[in-house]
């Protein structure tokens, strides 16, 4: 009973991480929605989009640190909940770069002469670019630590 238990825990971890990456693909299409109401921005419309994608990426971190604490806990595998640490803390980086992009696309379109907005939100996708690629290896190396007792 206990190795499917495992398995279903891992499922739901999976499953959470697929829920992050659709809800940053709702926050960024409402982020263009909300752009293309400029320069007389809706932005009631996007504050409650805001709130909607903060209670979504809540419930997914609430669920995770649950997950966590049974893998450590329940399951004694320390290295996967510290995996999840990671992923949590570079989760949490990736979500306030991308408000940082959201807020440079604005001041560019409010401020199309402004050169250094450009600059500016390219350096924030590579530093986007570069947390997805360590929260890329976090995984695979979840996915190898979770499937070595297998």
């Amino acid at each position: 009973m206990v190795p499917t238990d495992f398995k279903a825990l891992i499922q739901r971890f999976y499953q959470l991480q697929s829920e992050r990456v659709e809800t940053y693909q709702l926050f960024d299409e409402g982020h263009e929605a909300y752009l293309r109401t400029g320069p007389h921005y809706d932005f009631d419309h996007y504050r409650q989009l805001v709130h909607e994608i903060t209670l979504a990426f809540n419930g997914i971190s609430k669920e995770v640190l649950d997950i966590k604490e049974k893998l450590h806990n329940e399951f004694d595998r320390p290295a996967l909940s510290e995996h999840m640490d990671k992923l949590q803390s570079r989760e949490r980086q990736k979500l306030e770069m991308t408000a940082k992009l959201q807020l440079a696309r604005q001041r560019a379109q409010d401020h199309p002469e402004d050169e250094d907005c450009q600059e500016h939100i390219q350096e924030i996708k590579q530093e986007i670019i570069k947390n997805k690629e360590a929260l890329s290896e976090i995984m695979q190396d979840f996915k190898y630590d979770s499937e070595e007792c297998d």
